[in-house]
């Protein structure tokens, strides 16, 4: 059951945490922690069935990104990432699926889906060349999904596509080196004019209307759920799981914590409690929404009743407010963490506050743009942005 490996989840995390340092300084995930997870069946979750997956409810894989991110935050970004990959790679082709995962079941996929590449279509498929920057957990994967748009016989745009790559046709540059995040390992992905079957390219419009060849395969109704949703739910779990795990060990230190400049125990001070109460108020409203709406959207799957654009846009509306509100209670912690939480060295406080930061600042969290496609839904106007 599903709910087996969410359990070996809640068992690992004290590892986890043990090797957060180890993580910044290796600058990527240990090797130790990745087979861990693998151990756990979690990379397993969103596979599908007919490639011995388990294809499970993703109220479960959520929730058990939430819980490393609260032990690690950048092992739970990369988990989450590149455990969401099975999800996207079983709506390719099923030939496609049987190149990744027909000799091995437990074969891992990376990703940079912002085109930045050039695909220049061939007979049979494509030639595709260029470079993808921030490819988390790329150094534990066998298989790569890169973006890309197409052009027509002119060289105009006409497609967004994305490219299905095995790691003996690209090469990873160690160019990370940030002051959050730290341990992901999100490296440049480089491709030098590599043959991509048609096959293993996938349209976007096909996935944004919910009708992919992968579908001939894999009927459970995991994968009828939006990209949009399922992806950008994906970046913003580990934040709430960092300002998770952040508030429990901040609300642990206060209550040993002495304030010399005012001769008070932290604890005693009702403006840290406020801070507190804020903060907790803010993480639980940013969980309990992104739980729910990526059940909704499941339920409706499993019925097979269509999602509506409100259920979407209210997913996107959600999921940058649960950042927004997640950063923030981090920022009310931080702030009274006292000089000692800004020094070099274990402050996990510290740590999660730059971590959250810098997964602030990935392009799924833009609020401006998917709070303006919920106003557009809620006007009753059309919506054409393929990120709804």
């Amino acid at each position: 059951m599903a709910e087996d490996v969410l359990a070996a989840i809640r068992a690992l995390a004290p590892t986890l945490r043990e090797r957060a340092a180890e993580a910044e300084s290796l600058r990527r995930v240990p090797d130790a922690s990745v087979k861990e997870l693998e151990a756990t069946g979690f990379f397993q979750l969103l596979q599908p069935e007919a490639f011995g997956g388990r294809a499970a409810e993703p109220a479960v894989f959520y929730a058990a990104v939430k819980e490393i991110a609260k032990a690690c935050g950048s092992t739970g970004w990369v988990a989450s990432v590149v455990g969401v990959h099975p999800w996207h790679v079983a709506l390719f082709d099923p030939r496609a699926q049987q190149e990744v995962w027909g000799q091995d079941p437990k074969t891992r996929i990376c990703s940079s889906y912002a085109p930045t590449g050039t695909a220049v279509p061939v007979d049979g498929g494509f030639r595709l060349s260029g470079r993808w920057h921030f490819s988390s957990g790329c150094d534990h994967t066998e298989w790569a999904l890169l973006g890309c748009l197409v052009p027509d016989s002119e060289g105009n745009p006409v497609d967004m596509r994305t490219f299905l790559i095995p790691r003996s046709e690209f090469r990873i540059d160690d160019v990370w080196d940030t002051v959050g995040l730290r341990g992901t390992g999100s490296n440049d992905v480089v491709v030098e004019d590599v043959f991509v079957p048609d096959h293993r390219a996938l349209s976007f419009g096909p996935v944004t209307a919910l009708k992919v060849p992968g579908h001939e395969l894999n009927p459970e109704p995991l994968y009828r759920l939006p990209y949009a949703g399922v992806f950008t739910t994906t970046i913003s779990t580990p934040i709430v799981g960092i300002a998770e795990g952040a508030y429990e060990s901040y609300v642990e230190a206060t209550r040993q914590r002495f304030r010399v400049s005012y001769g008070q125990k932290v604890a005693e001070d009702p403006f840290a409690q406020v801070r507190i109460a804020r903060a907790a108020g803010d993480i639980d409203a940013s969980w309990l929404q992104l739980s729910r709406n990526i059940t909704d959207m499941y339920e409706l799957a499993r019925r097979g009743e269509e999602i509506p654009m409100s259920v979407r846009t209210r997913t996107r509306r959600d999921q940058v407010m649960a950042t927004e509100r997640a950063v923030a209670a981090l920022d009310l912690l931080m702030e009274n963490s006292g000089g000692s939480a800004m020094r070099t060295g274990p402050s996990p406080v510290q740590r999660a506050w730059r971590d959250a930061h810098t997964g602030r600042g990935h392009a799924a969290n833009d609020p401006e743009r998917a709070l303006q496609m919920f106003g557009q839904s809620a006007l009753g106007m059309n919506i054409q942005d393929p990120m709804a």
